[in-house]
């Protein structure tokens, strides 16, 4: 399947980047370095300065790809999401069960990457780790309303209303299904975080899919009840 993913061109809302940082070699470069230095760093310290200096270039040429550091972070957000779509409609092929799909679907949405993970020009496992720590910073601000109607949020969005066609499926009376599966995609972020940073706030356990039985065991109930 990776194989597949890493030939296709996932579609990113244009209104994110000045170019098109796909369409050169200094482009992806800014995102390669990028995805690296907010994993590293954390958004807050990160700079397109530093990112300059980290590719060999000055901070303008960064700025002829993106206005800003949270454009970028939005960018990668959102590329990120287009790529877990495309995962899930893979995954979810020739399946007709639709509670399996919806298994498939919380499997995906918790499961941790491995290092080596890559996509193409994306480094995914340190892309997921921003996605997961950073993200809400790009849509937790005041200008969030602008810039969910220039298509920012797009990608999150199509992801989440493609779950929730399968809930609606199994459940077609449950009137929550956007609120369950965007509760759940957002809970699952604060519990892996939690799971490094803070345990005492959760209840990590020596089997890496506990966040997923969990999950798995809460979403089913849910819509069954």
């Amino acid at each position: 399947m990776e194989s597949i993913l890493s030939k296709i061109r996932l579609q990113v809302s244009d209104s994110l980047y000045i170019k098109d940082p796909e369409s050169s070699e200094l482009g992806l470069n800014i995102i390669r370095h990028g995805i690296e230095m907010i994993d590293e760093l954390g958004f807050e310290d990160f700079t397109f300065r530093k990112l300059g200096q980290k590719i060999g270039s000055n901070e303008a040429s960064v700025y002829r790809y993106f206005e800003s550091k949270s454009k970028l972070l939005m960018y990668l957000s959102s590329w990120y999401w287009a790529w877990m779509e495309y995962r899930l409609v893979l995954s979810l092929n020739n399946i007709q069960s639709p509670e399996k799909r919806l298994e498939r679907a919380i499997i995906l949405i918790t499961e941790e990457l491995e290092k080596e993970d890559t996509s193409g020009n994306f480094n995914v496992f340190l892309l997921s780790r921003i996605v997961n720590f950073e993200s809400s910073k790009s849509y937790l601000c005041k200008s969030v309303d602008k810039i969910n109607q220039e298509g920012a949020f797009m990608a999150y969005k199509q992801f989440v209303g493609r779950v929730s066609l399968i809930i609606q499926e199994i459940a077609p009376k449950y009137k929550y299904p956007n609120m369950l599966v965007s509760s759940v995609i957002e809970s699952v972020h604060l519990q892996k975080f939690y799971a490094q940073h803070l345990p005492a706030l959760t209840n990590k356990q020596k089997n890496n899919d506990y966040i997923c039985k969990f999950f798995m065991d809460m979403v089913l109930k849910t819509i069954k009840h």
